[in-house]
């Protein structure tokens, strides 16, 4: 047992050496920037013994490379495990491997930490500065029209020139063979100066042929500019001597610019610039317009961060002190790749401005010795990824560059392009238009002031209309205004308007206005409206009033009638049954009710009751008190003998002495009336005193009890 656990300490000792000799090795690798054989070490140590620096140096060894799908990949694990004290660089690198998968809202996450952090002038103002001009770039849509070129091979390919009738360009070496020597950043042979012929860029299988023997080396060898009378060549190479490569004191073979010259038909006098070093990278050769300046990239002491666009005055053959370009043009990023177009515009690659991913192309106009501010040139020729050696014609809008974009045949492809759009970079705008009108007669005001405020109600612009009414102002997108307008005699009227991103759409902002006069002529019918309306209410009011008094009185009379009516059904039941309950109550022809009684008889002239009538009286009196609801009339009757006159009073008299009688016997006065009548209402008319005989004389001297109430 304790021979095993020796030899497992013994082993697992030798296993942790032999990780931490594999870590140096690797980190020897990245060192020197043989990034292709450092990431082969890092993967296997980023599964065994993963740490921050083997995640972050994987992860900038596949940046170096341009791999950045999978340098995202480590570059979001380094976030997520090791984010404390990380350089805000690689905020800026995982961001550029962002946009190359086109996750921009992340990218420009990434890149907000990054500005927000910095301490120059490019902070986050700036970004947000840029982020809106590229927003404009791309709203100007594609301007260029692009073909991949058929001379493009899964190596790389760039710096495409013409010369001669011929594409020179760099590429790999046309039949590597097995021993050739390969370029350790990348794992790719080193690159020759090549050539084609124009009419064979995009032929099945162009004839492509070494631009010129006396260049080649077993070095890098790119990116040809040459004088326009075709003698003198610029271009890039390894630093070297003789053919030999040399290096720096970290056994790095930096890049430098040499000159040929064309003598009989060969390329001569090769020379290395006289600013080149041993120390730091000149490369990516540039003619001016008058061929006096040469433009170039270098890392030299004194650039802004990385590579910087330098210039260079020749003087009769020899070089000035070079020239940094400056702030406007370079930033702490990579600036590289110059070119100037016959209409002396300087064009380069940068991914230190702000663009689509990784290095894009840049234009600034060259004025004497000052740049404009660079702008991208836009879409679809700028990409996520790498877009760089761009050279166009500025007469016919053609040109070359290179990219590594997705779609390509391999590594860096050429690109044919031809422009077709104007790079006019405007602020995203919309339009506020429309017509001030008549309210009433919808006719265009003339002489109308409009004014356009801002959100905080500040005069932006003021117009007066012509005699169409209308107005038109040019306002910026996502943003708030209102329209105002007035004219004399008229009422004021305002709209608020809130503007989207959709760029050049027009915004209706019409408004109509009412005429003062038109308000008066109004009020004054409102008026006379309002009092017709008055005495129209007033009117419907009476009528109403005089409906309900009708409906009031029809409902009295109705009442009054079905009063009647239950009165007159009460009496009736009462008589119907009083007759039938007493005999001595009956009704006459006359239909009245009446207290049948034996005769009353008075002495001759006479009206006081006599004894035998008493008794007669007496049964009247005790029939009132059995129904004391009864009210009755005792009508005294004489016959038609003697003088009318005499004969009416007495009758008085004597129904007098009846009623106090009743009266007397105990029934309230209120229940007897008393009516003498004389003789005028007989039971049997006389036309003569001596006409009717002593009995109908007897009949017509009477006393009646009519009952009038129950």
């Amino acid at each position: 047992m304790k021979k095993l656990l020796v030899i497992i300490f013994v082993f697992s000792i030798q296993f942790i050496n032999a990780q931490d000799k594999e870590l140096a090795r690797a980190k020897r690798f990245f060192d020197k920037t043989y990034y292709a054989e450092s990431i082969v070490l890092y993967e296997k140590l980023a599964e065994e013994k993963p740490s921050q620096e083997v995640i972050k140096n994987l992860a900038d060894s596949y940046y170096f490379t341009n791999n950045l799908v999978k340098a995202q990949r480590y570059y979001r694990l380094l976030f997520q495990n090791y984010n404390k004290d990380l350089d805000r660089e690689y905020y800026f690198r995982y961001a550029q491997t962002l946009k190359a998968t086109n996750s921009y809202a992340d990218a420009n996450v990434a890149l907000k930490k990054y500005y927000a952090s910095s301490t120059t002038s490019r902070d986050s103002v700036y970004f947000q500065k840029e982020l809106k001009e590229l927003e404009n770039v791309s709203a100007i849509g594609n301007r260029f029209e692009i073909k991949n070129l058929g001379l493009n091979t899964p190596n790389s390919e760039f710096g495409a020139v013409q010369y001669k009738g011929n594409l020179v360009f760099a590429a790999v070496k046309l039949k590597p063979g097995l021993f050739d020597k390969k370029f350790k950043w990348d794992n790719e042979t080193y690159l020759n100066l090549v050539s084609v012929p124009l009419s064979e860029v995009n032929a099945v299988e162009p004839n492509i042929s070494y631009f010129a023997q006396e260049l080649k080396t077993g070095m890098h060898e790119s990116n040809a500019v040459f004088t326009k009378d075709g003698k003198t060549v610029y271009f890039t190479r390894n630093n070297s001597k003789n053919k030999t490569r040399k290096t720096d004191d970290k056994r790095v073979s930096n890049l430098q610019i040499f000159k040929a010259e064309l003598v009989e038909g060969k390329w001569t006098n090769i020379v290395a610039l006289p600013f080149n070093s041993p120390n730091y990278s000149v490369e990516h050769p540039a003619l001016s317009v008058d061929e006096k300046i040469l433009y170039f990239a270098s890392d030299m002491p004194g650039t802004f961060g990385s590579f910087d666009i330098y210039s260079v005055n020749i003087n009769k053959g020899a070089f000035d002190t070079p020239k940094n370009l400056g702030p406007i043009i370079n930033t702490d990023k990579r600036e590289q790749f110059p070119f100037v177009a016959s209409d002396n515009k300087l064009y380069f690659s940068s991914d230190g401005h702000l663009g689509y991913g990784s290095l894009d192309v840049f234009v600034s106009e060259i004025n004497g010795n000052e740049y404009a501010e660079p702008v991208n040139i836009g879409l679809p020729l700028n990409s996520n990824l790498d877009d760089f050696s761009f050279v166009i014609d500025a007469n016919t809008k053609e040109g070359f560059f290179a990219s590594n974009r997705d779609g390509g045949k391999g590594s860096d492809d050429i690109y044919q392009f031809k422009e077709t759009k104007e790079l006019i970079v405007e602020d995203c705008k919309q339009f506020i238009a429309g017509t001030i009108t008549d309210i009433d007669t919808n006719l265009a005001l003339e002489n109308a002031t409009v004014m356009l405020q801002d959100a905080d109600k500040k005069t932006l612009n003021t117009i007066t209309t012509s005699a169409d009414g209308k107005f038109s102002f040019t306002v910026a997108c996502e943003s708030s205004y209102t329209v105002v307008a007035f004219k004399e005699k008229y009422t004021n009227e305002s709209k608020t308007l809130t503007i989207g991103k959709t760029r050049n759409v027009t915004n209706d902002g019409s408004l109509a206005l009412k005429s003062l006069e038109a308000i008066k002529l109004e009020e004054k019918q409102l008026a006379e409206n309002k009092r017709k309306q008055e005495i129209i209410l007033e009117e419907e009011k009476k009528k109403k009033e005089a409906l309900a008094i009708i409906a009031l009185n029809e409902a009295a009379k109705k009442a009054k009638a079905d009063e009647i009516k239950a009165e007159e059904a009460k009496k009736k039941e009462k008589v119907d049954a009083i007759l039938k309950q007493e005999k001595d109550v009956v009704k006459d022809d006359k239909d009245r009710l009446i207290i049948k009684t034996d005769p009353i008889y008075f002495d001759y002239n006479m009206w006081y009751i006599r004894k035998e009538s008493k008794v007669v009286l007496g049964r009247v009196v005790a029939l009132m008190n059995k129904y004391p609801g009864m009210v009755i009339e005792i009508g005294s009757h004489t016959d038609s003998r003697g003088n009318a006159k005499f004969n009416e009073e007495l009758s008085q008299k004597r129904a007098n002495s009846t009623r106090e009688f009743i009266i007397q016997s105990g029934i309230n006065a209120n229940r007897v009336s008393a009516k003498g009548y004389g003789e005028s209402v007989p039971i049997i008319k006389c036309k003569t005193d001596d006409a009717c005989s002593e009995e109908d004389h007897e009949l017509n001297r009477r006393s009646e009890f009519v009952i009038k109430k129950l």
